[in-house]
């Protein structure tokens, strides 16, 4: 049991996600008592077990689907005498399971503390989003411009990079005041974990900061990863309409692994 107490620490600290399922009743022939715990994580792993054989597998499956969907689930099974016959037990039995997610919030990186940057983190914080912002002009990174802001940096992009914690739970957005500043950004943050990278700009302006890339270096599979022009398409105008399309697309990408 410590062993799967030690390893959500290790999950919550490496960015990383599972689900705790932990047997809340048992009546009857069942593999294992209330109380029993085990750790499931995204791509159906486990640590622990609730008894092995085809209900531990369907558990498996949903824990999955509650780490997909963030939200827990209490899941009612009953062993028929056949089934378990088949995991070697006298007759069947009833079983209830708590199926609770272990999430990190994910982190929001906005390189850039502009227009578009203000109603973005505020939004981003309501999603449930840790927000970073970071400029390198102290009046636009500071906690009266982003009070929602769990971190502001104000200082200049690459002196920045050492001090951001990027894991594989963690969206960066790219939205300075400048290509040459986008460029910068954006070079570094292709080869980091993060689960998003996106870039605001026009088609062009995109296609010129990726050859500049190129010609660096950078290769085609790391600009694969990029959202650029980001955002869903929605007809967006305004900074909030901006905004809006910004944060539905990283909705759709944390919803859809």
């Amino acid at each position: 049991m410590d062993d799967i107490y030690q390893e959500i620490v290790r999950i919550k600290a490496e960015g990383e996600e599972a689900a705790l399922v932990t047997v809340v009743s048992a009546t009857g022939s069942t593999p294992r008592e209330e109380g029993a715990k085990m750790l499931v994580k995204l791509d159906g792993s486990i640590m622990g077990t609730i008894g092995g054989g085809s209900l531990e597998a369907q558990v498996i499956e949903e824990a999955v689907k509650v780490i997909k969907h963030g939200k827990p689930k209490r899941l009612h099974r009953s062993l028929t005498a056949s089934e378990a016959e088949e995991e070697g037990m006298v007759c069947g039995g009833d079983l209830e399971v708590f199926i609770e997610p272990i999430l990190t919030p994910p982190a929001l990186y906005i390189f850039g503390g502009g227009h578009i940057s203000l109603p973005l983190a505020k939004m981003g914080k309501l999603c449930g989003f840790n927000i970073a912002v970071i400029d390198d002009r102290a009046d636009f990174a500071s906690a009266e411009r982003f009070p929602e802001a769990n971190v502001i940096l104000a200082e200049d992009f690459t002196r920045s990079f050492p001090k951001v914690k990027i894991d594989k739970s963690s969206y960066i957005v790219i939205v300075t005041r400048g290509h040459q500043h986008d460029e910068v950004v954006l070079e570094w943050a292709v080869g980091t974990p993060a689960k998003y990278v996106g870039m605001i700009g026009s088609k062009t302006k995109n296609a010129t900061i990726f050859s500049h890339l190129r010609d660096r270096g950078i290769t085609r599979e790391q600009l694969d990863r990029v959202h650029a022009p980001i955002g869903l398409e929605i007809g967006a105008q305004t900074p909030e309409e901006i905004a809006v399309s910004i944060l539905a697309e990283l909705i759709k990408v944390r919803r859809s692994s």
